[in-house]
């Protein structure tokens, strides 16, 4: 995907934020809906959405909803029903695998929070169809998207369209496969320059990593990267140490909370070589944290589906905006340091833990992703360490 000019990007902060605007732009749909999601679940936040999505089919608009098999596969037979009958043309990614398989099959996931209406308005993030609200007593979880107008959009409709007609031809549905001509390209809205990076298994296997190492080996002044999965390979940690030493102030904020066990212990491998070199390293505690966003040099940014983990990086169908502007990369790097001031714990010696087998759990996890990724095939180079 190319670079384009005239854009206008909304920075959206959690579903406080998303799922209003979303619901609002689903309201005046006139033409037609691509929505995908990773989860999408039958809570609030479902209801809400579904509500508008059924509301807009029964008005003649073409409303279709690609979820992942996996991540959205144990959605209620209630809720598909719902959603069919109100002329939803619902379909799941990779709808059928084995829970117990190391096939790289099973790992090819739909991971891309995307939305796209009337090819004039769109959306992308970390955002699934889902409540912020977790536990009680906890923050809502902290997550991000961008609401776009302008010519990016039609960059956005090109890749739901396409992997809508892949869907729908490969599981038979080959009416729902042709679909009206796209949309002209809309006209300018604002003055952002920005660009859509994927990842999928084919063309565009290492577009999103290549996005952040171009980002971090050019930054001069600082990285701050907020992502609740970080587990990156080797070629992407050198590039983070060699910025580190040429003095660029390197700021993560990192998941504080388990939420996903392996990948919580096996990241903390990583805490030693990186505090070493200088990086600063915060843990994120008010509530479980879902972002997936960077700010480099306070111009460049990027919000997206995509984590810096194994999964992300090199097996998932992921979707990116990247953007330059000093007044956005502003105001997503103003939110990130508020978590860090209010919601965060500066790490500043590697965690210890006080009996010998919790000391090795880091090193156990690190070791147990190694042979996961081993058995299916994925990153034996970049975590060969």
């Amino acid at each position: 995907m190319e670079w384009t000019h005239g854009n206008q990007l909304v920075l959206l902060r959690n579903g406080e934020a998303y799922f209003p605007a979303l619901c609002n732009a689903i309201s005046q749909a006139q033409r037609e809906i691509f929505m995908e999601s990773y989860l999408y679940r039958d809570d609030r936040a479902g209801e809400l959405v579904s509500r508008h999505l059924i509301a807009a089919a029964r008005r003649g608009v073409r409303v279709q909803l690609l979820l992942d098999g996996f991540g959205a596969g144990d959605m209620p037979d209630a809720l598909r029903e719902r959603l069919v009958r109100g002329g939803v043309r619902l379909l799941f990614f990779r709808p059928d695998y084995a829970k117990l398989s190391f096939s790289r099959q099973r790992l090819r996931r739909l991971h891309r929070k995307l939305v796209v209406i009337d090819g004039s308005i769109g959306f992308v993030g970390g955002i699934n169809v889902i409540d912020d609200e977790t536990e009680a007593g906890l923050a809502p979880r902290y997550d991000y998207a961008l609401q776009i107008g302008g010519p990016l959009v039609a960059d956005l409709r090109a890749i739901a369209a396409q992997q809508w007609r892949h869907s729908s031809w490969v599981q038979l549905k080959r009416d729902w496969a042709r679909l009206p001509h796209a949309p002209a390209v809309p006209i300018p809205q604002g003055e952002v320059n920005a660009r859509l990076v994927r990842r999928d298994n084919l063309r565009h296997r290492r577009d999103i990593e290549a996005m952040y190492l171009a980002a971090i080996n050019s930054a001069h002044e600082e990285i701050i990267l907020a992502h609740a999965y970080f587990l990156p390979g080797m070629t992407f940690r050198r590039a983070l140490l060699a910025a580190a030493k040429r003095g660029v102030r390197i700021v993560l904020l990192l998941q504080g909370r388990i939420d996903h066990a392996l990948l919580y212990y096996a990241t903390r491998v990583l805490y030693r070589p990186l505090l070493k070199a200088g990086v600063e390293i915060h843990e994120y505690h008010a509530g479980f944290m879902h972002a997936k966003v960077c700010v480099v040099d306070r111009f460049w940014f990027t919000v997206g589906s995509s984590n810096i983990d194994p999964f992300s990086l090199l097996t998932a169908r992921e979707a990116n905006v990247e953007a330059r502007d000093a007044h956005l990369a502003g105001e997503l790097r103003a939110s990130i340091e508020e978590r860090i001031v209010h919601d965060a714990a500066q790490v500043t010696q590697t965690p210890g833990m006080h009996r010998p087998w919790q000391r090795a759990l880091p090193w156990l996890a690190y070791q147990m992703v190694r042979l996961l990724l081993g058995l299916t095939g994925y990153g034996r180079r970049e975590y060969r360490e």
